[in-house]
């Protein structure tokens, strides 16, 4: 299984600060100061594949539209499942603990062991993480960036709070169902579009947003390019795109609009 995740390179506007995607490993923390010698290999960026371990109840699956009752399961053995990623040269990985997604316990211990046996693949972590002390932990666990989603949208307070703890690895997860943004494990939709809470994550210092089009998401049906570019073009950092990606096509409609914005 593999989503895409498009890091979308923004033209520079007056005032704001170029932020340009990396590979990973070329700098500390995605959206950070790169130092002077790699600013040059950030213009040269194509499109950066991002595989993704979803876990829930201790299996790789995959779920069609985020419905926790329409799960195909790809490998009960999720650590084999990511190694074989980096194996196969993956520049980075995407984990998402569904079970704390969906507000069962989290699988903290089992991701633990995924992100240490793919060292020194860099891994970004998502999946329930609704407080600064599980932020932390998954930190502490040696993953380097942590998606947020739920409660930076529904708390203002929190998501300044740990955009500004944890400086440059704090990825905000905009899960959109139409224009609207689903929260808890996309169970249920709040008030706010995904342009508020992604200008929001923009002022709070996010190190970049996650968007994904939840209708599309587990179909391989082809990503929302349209939406992706609007968000891009509304907010000043770098966006990595999900959902839907079945094909290089579709790879390639992304690409096509790298500059976007």
């Amino acid at each position: 299984m593999v989503r895409v995740r498009r890091a979308l390179r923004r033209r520079r506007r007056a005032g704001a600060h170029p932020r340009h995607a990396v590979p990973p490993g070329e700098e500390p923390a995605l959206g950070a100061a790169a130092p002077r010698e790699l600013r040059g290999d950030r213009e040269r960026v194509g499109v950066i594949v991002i595989p993704a371990v979803d876990v829930k109840e201790g299996r790789c699956v995959r779920l069609r539209e985020g419905r926790a009752d329409a799960e195909t399961v790809f490998s009960e053995d999720p650590v084999a499942m990511a190694t074989q990623w980096a194996a196969q040269g993956a520049p980075r990985l995407h984990v998402v603990d569904l079970d704390g997604a969906f507000g069962a316990p989290r699988q903290t211990a089992l991701v633990a062991k995924i992100v240490a046996a793919v060292a020194p693949v860099p891994v970004e972590v998502g999946g329930g993480l609704r407080d600064v002390a599980a932020v932390e932990s998954v930190l502490e666990a040696g993953a380097r960036w942590v998606v947020v989603g739920t409660r930076a949208a529904l708390d203002h307070a929190f998501l300044r709070q740990v955009c500004g703890t944890f400086r440059g690895k704090i990825i905000i997860a905009v899960d959109a169902r139409g224009a609207r943004v689903a929260v808890k494990g996309w169970t249920e939709v709040i008030d706010d579009t995904v342009v508020d809470v992604g200008r929001r994550a923009s002022d709070a210092g996010a190190a970049a947003l996650l968007y994904t089009d939840v209708s599309r998401d587990g179909t391989e049906r082809g990503p929302n390019v349209e939406d992706t570019v609007a968000l891009a073009r509304s907010v000043r950092m770098p966006i990595l795109a999900s959902g839907g990606v079945g094909s290089v096509a579709h790879i390639a409609a992304l690409a096509a609009v790298a500059d976007a914005g």
